[in-house]
Parts: C-alpha cells; sequence; structure tokens
C-alpha cells in the first residue's frame, strides 16, 4: 500500500513538473515583448533615437517602430529594423518571437555572430542582414528553416565555407552572399534548389570550378559569381532549360578555355553578360548572336581571338560593347 502510494505520488508530481515546464514554454506577446525588450538593451548605439524613445512598456509592442502583429494571434510577425543607424549584437531572446515570418537588420552596424536560438524561428520566410558586420561562420542551422525564401548576407564579414545545409532550402528563391570572405567550392548540390531565382556569390575568395549543375535551376534569372578565385571552364548549356536566365556574370576571376560552341541557344532571354578579367580563349560562339535580348556584352582583357563576325550586328538592343584587350584580328564594318 504504500509502495503503491508513493509511486502514484511520484507519477503525480512528475507530471506537476512537466506541465510547469510546458507552461514556462509557452508564448506570447509578453514573451515577445521581453524579446524585444532584450534586444533593445544589446543596442549600443541608437544614433536616430529610434528604439530609445519609441519602444516602451506603456505602449502595445504591436505599435513599436520596425514591429508588426498578425491579427489571428496578436504576436509579432515581423520586425523590421532596416536602415536605423544602429549598433549591437543580437540576443539569443530573439529566439523566442516563434511567429516571426520575416527579420530585417539590414544597413545597420549590428557585429557578432548569429545565436543558435535562432534555429528556433521555423517560420521565417525572409532573413535580411545585409550591410552590417556580422562575422563568424554562416551557421549549418539556418538550412533547417524550411520555409525561408529570401536569405540576404550580402556585405557582411562571414568566413568559412557555406554550409552545405543551405542547398536544402527548397523554397529559396533569393540567396545573396556576396561581398563575404567565404571560401571554398561551390558544391554540386547547390542544384538542387529548383525554385531559386538570384544567385549571388560574388567578391568572396571562392576556388573552384563552376558547376554544371548550377544551371539546372530553370527558375534562374540571375547569376553573379564575379571577384572570386574561380578556375576551369565555362561549364556547357546544352539540352538544359535554363530559358529565364537574364544576368550571368563571372568576371573576375581565373577563368579558362574555350566558350561552349552551344551555350546561348539556350539563353534567349539573356540581357547581361559580363565575362572580363579572366582567361578565357577562342572564338566567340556563333550562338551568342542568337541572344537578341542582349543589352550589356562585356568581353574585355581576355584572350579571344578571330574576328568578331558580322551577326554581332544581330543584338539590335545592345547598349554597352567592351571587346577590349583581347587577340582579335578583325572588327564587323559598322564597329570600325
Amino acid at each position: 500500500m504504500d509502495s503503491g502510494c508513493f509511486i502514484l505520488s511520484f507519477t503525480v508530481a512528475t507530471l506537476f513538473y512537466f506541465l510547469a515546464g510546458s507552461a514556462i514554454e509557452v508564448k506570447n506577446i509578453t514573451t515577445d515583448q521581453s524579446a524585444l525588450l532584450a534586444l533593445k538593451a544589446h543596442i549600443t548605439i541608437d544614433s536616430q533615437k529610434f528604439l530609445s524613445t519609441n519602444w516602451s512598456t506603456a505602449t502595445s509592442v504591436c505599435t513599436w517602430i520596425g514591429v508588426s502583429c498578425g491579427t489571428r494571434h496578436h504576436r509579432v510577425t515581423t520586425l523590421n529594423l532596416s536602415s536605423m543607424g544602429l549598433t549591437g549584437t543580437i540576443p539569443p531572446h530573439i529566439g523566442h518571437l516563434s511567429l516571426l515570418s520575416r527579420l530585417s537588420f539590414q544597413n545597420n552596424s549590428f557585429e557578432g555572430s548569429l545565436p543558435t536560438e535562432l534555429a528556433r524561428l521555423r517560420r521565417l520566410r525572409y532573413i535580411s542582414l545585409s550591410y552590417n558586420n556580422f562575422s563568424g561562420e554562416i551557421p549549418s542551422w539556418l538550412g533547417d528553416l524550411s520555409q525561408l525564401r529570401d536569405l540576404r548576407l550580402y556585405n557582411n564579414n562571414f568566413t568559412g565555407s557555406i554550409p552545405t545545409s543551405l542547398y536544402n532550402l527548397s523554397k529559396l528563391e533569393i540567396f545573396n552572399l556576396g561581398n563575404n570572405g567565404l571560401r571554398g567550392s561551390i558544391p554540386k548540390s547547390i542544384g538542387n534548389l529548383h525554385n531559386l531565382k538570384v544567385l549571388y556569390l560574388d567578391h568572396n575568395e571562392l576556388s573552384g570550378y563552376i558547376p554544371s549543375t548550377i544551371f539546372n535551376m530553370s527558375s534562374l534569372q540571375l547569376l553573379d559569381t564575379s571577384n572570386n578565385w574561380l578556375s576551369g571552364s565555362m561549364p556547357p548549356i546544352i539540352n538544359i532549360n535554363t530559358s529565364s536566365l537574364q544576368h550571368l556574370d563571372v568576371s573576375t576571376n581565373n577563368m579558362s578555355g574555350h566558350l561552349p560552341l552551344d551555350m546561348f541557344y539556350n539563353l534567349p532571354q539573356l540581357e547581361v553578360l559580363y565575362l572580363y578579367e579572366n582567361m578565357f580563349s577562342g572564338r566567340i560562339p556563333p550562338s551568342l548572336f542568337q541572344c537578341k535580348q542582349l543589352v550589356y556584352l562585356v568581353l574585355e582583357e581576355n584572350n579571344f581571338q578571330g574576328s568578331i563576325p558580322e551577326e554581332i550586328g544581330n543584338l539590335t538592343r545592345l547598349q554597352v560593347l567592351y571587346l577590349g584587350h583581347n587577340n582579335f584580328n578583325g572588327m564587323p564594318s559598322f564597329l570600325t
């Protein structure tokens, strides 16, 4: 009898602590307020006094500058502190904003690394941390935010390689890692991002080849890998549906070899082609002159050879043409 009472008491006590622990995890507008006040406390410079004068417990969180709440749950869904002249760090408390779908600290002076607690924000669809001073490696847990459509980390001090987990973000449409200190190669698995429209990897220290899988993304409209240490030849774009591509920039790298003869047949929407400051050689592929939408064509500072065909005149929308510092031996009559 005593044993049975002990077991019952133990079970009730365990259940009590379980429920108490669960209660602590319940999030509401009060926990949202606490998370934002923790962020305010981590701001060391508020040059325009947006937060110091507006984020007050005397008013509703949902009326604070840069904060928006959903009508259904009355919880914070958007935190947009872009261009507010803020300096500080992101505290782990932001991970309590469990209904957050949009997060932007763009164009400030935030620094430090990204806290792992942000991995809890599984509803995030948009993250913009561009134009700050964030450092350290890009965290692999970003790949767990399966709802992400837009990830912008441009112009920070991130180092290390690009986490392979990011290539599991199947809903990603905009992926901007430009102007950091990223190293390593671009893996073949980047082709898994089938919904990607915009890819910026420019101004880093990436090396190795451009994988041909990068052109498997039929929705891709802009690809910029300029100002890296990429080498090897341009991968073929034959029998691959890349008809959406409008902007292709691989300039200022160490790429070499001949351009594939049929490279441009599957790029009817191409408007911008920047290949300058590489070591490409051979003749200009005739398929290039099928790109009737071209507006910018910059091939200077390579080792291209042969004559420039009269067919370049078919590019009637062309506004910018740079071909200098190559080994061409003939120009069309209308260019001389």
